[in-house]
C-alpha cells in the first residue's frame, strides 16, 4: 500500500509511514509466489485540532497494482484525545487534501477544506470508539482493497470532541495500524450499517428503530457487531427476523451497553442471513433533559447506530452497505410492519 503525493506539510510523516510500512513488511516466497504481510499506519499526521466537536479525516492510497486484504485492526488512540474513529473504503476520497473538515454541522478546522469524507464508492469498514481493543478477522476473512475492487482510498476520520490537550500546541497521530496481507483470502469481509434519524423528546424513555430487507443474492454470515450512541443510550439491539410459517421468527445478533468500550463483539448466535430476511436494530434512549434531543455528529446530539460485519464466500460482498429509518416520532418497527417483537429487546438480560 502506498501513501498518496502530498502537500509539504505532511512530506515528513507520509515519510515515515512508508518507513515503517517497509521495516514491518514479511514476504514469503513459495511455489513462486511472493507474499506480502505486515502492519500499515493510517494515522492523523500531527493535527491540532483547535476547536471541540472536530471531524477531521485523512487519506491513503492503496496500490492500484494489487490487491491487498484488511485482516486487522490495532487502535493507536485513547478516549481522552478522540471520542471516535472511523475508516471508510472510497473509491475516491472527499478531498485531495492530506487533511480536511469532514464533519456536518460541527466545528471546523480554520484553512482546511469542508468534505465529505468519500466523494464515492463509500463503506465503512471499522470503528472504534471508548478505548476499544484490538480486532482481528477470523481465518480466512479480509477486506479486499486496491487493484481491482471498489476501494482505492482509505480515509481515517477522527472526532475530536474536546481539545484540552491541545492547548498547549500539542498535536495528534491518533489512528489504526492495519494489519495486512496479499494472500488472497477464501471469504470476503464487509460492514453494514444500520442507523436512525429521529427526535427524542424530553424525559423519556425512547425506541429508536430501524429495519431493511436483504435483497443481494448472497448469504452472509456475521461475526461482530459494534452499537454506537452518545450519552443517552441505554442498550442496542440488532436481530435477523426471518418469515416461518407465516409468523416473523427473531434471532438475536447481539445486544450491548453502549455506555461499555465500543469495540466489535462477537455475535451471540451463529446464523447466516438470506435474501428476504429482515435486519432490524433497536436504540433505548433515555433522556431526563428538559429539551427534546436530535440525532446529529456531537455530544449535544444522539446517534443510534449498529454495525453488523460479516463474511461472505468467495469475493462478493452486499451492495447495501446502509439500512436507514427516519427514526421517532415517524418510523418504528411496528410500522416496517414487524410482528413479534421481543421484549427482552430493550434490556441487556
Amino acid at each position: 500500500m502506498a501513501a498518496e503525493p502530498s502537500a509539504p506539510l505532511l512530506a515528513a510523516p507520509l515519510l515515515n509511514r512508508q518507513i515503517f510500512f517497509f521495516l514491518v513488511s514479511i514476504v514469503f516466497f513459495g511455489h513462486g509466489q511472493e507474499v506480502e504481510t505486515g502492519s500499515f499506519p493510517l494515522l492523523m499526521p500531527h493535527v491540532r485540532p483547535l476547536k471541540a466537536e472536530t471531524y477531521l479525516c485523512t487519506p491513503i492510497r492503496i496500490d492500484n497494482n494489487k490487491v491487498f486484504y484488511i485482516t486487522g485492526f490495532v487502535p493507536n488512540a485513547t478516549m481522552q484525545t478522540a471520542h471516535h474513529m472511523l475508516i471508510y473504503g472510497c473509491s475516491r476520497p472527499g478531498s485531495n487534501e492530506a487533511v480536511w473538515n469532514c464533519g456536518e454541522m460541527t466545528a471546523k478546522q480554520p484553512g482546511l477544506e469542508q468534505a465529505s469524507p468519500c466523494a464515492s464508492g463509500a463503506s465503512v469498514i471499522y470503528a472504534w470508539a471508548m478505548d476499544a481493543p484490538p480486532l482481528e478477522l477470523p481465518k480466512d476473512v479480509g477486506f479486499p482493497v486496491g487493484g481491482h475492487t471498489e476501494t482505492s482510498y482509505l480515509v481515517l476520520q477522527v472526532h475530536y470532541a474536546s481539545v484540552e490537550k491541545f492547548r498547549d500546541g500539542s498535536t495528534d497521530d491518533s489512528g489504526v495500524f492495519l494489519h495486512y496481507t496479499n494472500r488472497p483470502q477464501g471469504k470476503t469481509a464487509g460492514v453494514l450499517l444500520m442507523a436512525t434519524g429521529g427526535v427524542i423528546p424530553p424525559k423519556s424513555t425512547t425506541h429508536m428503530e430501524v429495519a431493511c430487507e436483504i435483497k443481494d443474492d448472497i448469504v452472509i454470515h456475521p461475526f461482530a457487531f459494534r452499537t454506537h450512541t452518545h450519552s443517552l443510550g441505554q442498550a442496542v439491539s440488532g436481530y435477523r427476523v426471518r418469515e416461518v410459517h407465516g409468523q416473523d421468527e427473531w434471532t438475536l445478533i447481539g445486544k450491548r451497553d453502549p455506555q461499555l468500550p465500543q469495540m466489535f463483539y462477537p455475535v451471540f448466535n451463529s446464523m447466516t442471513i438470506q435474501p428476504g430476511d429482515i435486519v432490524a436494530s433497536r436504540c433505548t434512549m433515555k433522556s431526563n433533559r428538559w429539551r427534546f434531543t436530535t440525532v446529529g455528529p456531537t455530544n449535544e446530539h444522539e446517534m443510534c447506530n449498529f454495525y453488523l460485519m460479516y463474511w461472505v464466500d468467495g469475493k462478493r460482498s452486499l451492495k447495501q452497505k446502509k439500512c436507514v429509518s427516519v427514526g421517532p416520532p415517524l418510523s418504528y418497527w411496528r410500522t416496517y410492519p414487524l410482528r413479534n417483537i421481543p421484549e427482552d429487546a430493550s434490556t441487556l438480560e
